[in-house]
């Protein structure tokens, strides 16, 4: 990540929408700014294959669902923040990562400038590419500040995003199943 770029965009920003950028308050900004940058665009540091790595041998295939990951992701139409919750299953081929790797998968994607459609569908395939489960699926859902502070302006909307795979995407029973699990919990 250029760090440099970054706080002469700042720069730039400040004194286009008419501000002082040297006045007390917004003299450090950009370098604040950088900083901030660096950390909720992380994902593009990470790989889902080293996240995901580290498994376990099972004996038993039953699903896994872990849900409930907070993430906080830019959108990258207006690079405001969306947010919400990303909810995970998958039944096992042998395999099973630690809990903690899902909620890690989810970061490198959500840490980089997205659409929720597309973070949705890469979550899924990295799961699938990686851990190769009988299937999985996975949903989203989030707020986007991008409808909520601006344009429309209908803060509280949520939007879901589904992406299903494998034995989840041949058996739509399975979907089902997870989707009815996850209102009960």
């Amino acid at each position: 990540m250029d760090q440099e770029k970054i706080r002469q965009a700042v720069s730039l920003l400040i004194e286009g929408i008419g501000e002082d950028g040297s006045r007390e308050g917004l003299r450090e900004t950009p370098e604040r700014i950088a900083r901030m940058y660096e950390e909720i665009c992380g994902g593009y540091a990470q790989s889902p294959e080293e996240v995901l790595s580290k498994t376990f041998t099972v004996e038993h295939n039953e699903p896994v669902i872990v849900r409930d990951i907070t993430f906080y992701s830019l959108c990258e139409h207006h690079m405001l923040p969306f947010f919400g919750k990303v909810h995970i299953a998958y039944i096992p081929n042998g395999k099973v990562v630690g809990l903690s790797k899902l909620a890690r998968c989810v970061e490198v994607y959500a840490r980089r400038l997205q659409i929720q459609e597309n973070m949705t569908g890469q979550i899924a395939d990295a799961i699938m590419e990686v851990l190769k489960p009988q299937g999985v699926m996975v949903v989203v859902e989030a707020e986007h500040l991008c409808m909520s502070m601006r344009g429309v302006q209908k803060p509280g909307s949520r939007t879901e995003t589904y992406a299903v795979r494998g034995v989840f995407e041949q058996q739509p029973g399975m979907q089902n199943r997870f989707l009815q699990l996850l209102t009960k919990m």
